[in-house]
């Protein structure tokens, strides 16, 4: 997928560092009026340190996408299968601030969604905190819509509290 100097591609295990460099600074200046600093590093190490990264690349069902925006790697998602046939999970989804409103989040939720069809998935589902009313706003935009309400202990005293959204990728949805 290109536009002009912008596409989306697999990431490579070359990609690891730039990557997880990437979402602490995302993370970092997103997420301190949503979570706590401490909920953030939690999560950070969690989610992005990048042995764990390294390790997914590796296995089966699981797509990692970057957005490259010239040279540079602006965003990236990734996505899984859940283990409910029908169903594919949108993990992840960052676009630099400095990249943002130009379209590259739409085209990437588009990315995940051919993924979903290609292996026979109806539905893409995400989580997003209940207090990112930025990220809230552009996935009903781009129509998915609340499944669900849920909050997730995820160890060390923190939890998420989150919307499951989803979006019919296939069929009568």
């Amino acid at each position: 997928m290109s536009d002009g100097d912008a596409r989306i591609e697999p990431v490579g295990i070359a990609d690891v560092e730039a990557l997880t460099a990437l979402a602490r600074e995302i993370w970092r200046v997103h997420y301190p009026a949503i979570i706590s600093t401490a909920q953030i590093e939690y999560m950070l190490a969690q989610r992005y340190d990048p042995g764990v990264v390294r390790g997914e690349l590796g296995r089966d069902g699981i797509w990692w996408d970057k957005l490259m925006v010239g040279e540079e790697m602006a965003g990236f998602s990734s996505c899984f299968l859940t283990g409910d046939p029908d169903e594919m999970k949108l993990d992840k989804l960052y676009v630099h601030p400095r990249h943002q409103r130009r379209g590259y989040g739409g085209r990437m939720i588009l990315r995940a969604c051919e993924t979903a069809r290609a292996q026979g998935c109806r539905r893409l589902v995400l989580a997003v905190n209940k207090g990112n009313r930025g990220a809230i706003d552009a996935y009903l935009k781009h129509g998915f819509r609340v499944a669900a309400a849920v909050v997730k202990d995820i160890g060390s005293g923190f939890v998420m509290d989150d919307y499951v959204m989803e979006l019919p990728v296939m069929g009568d949805g």
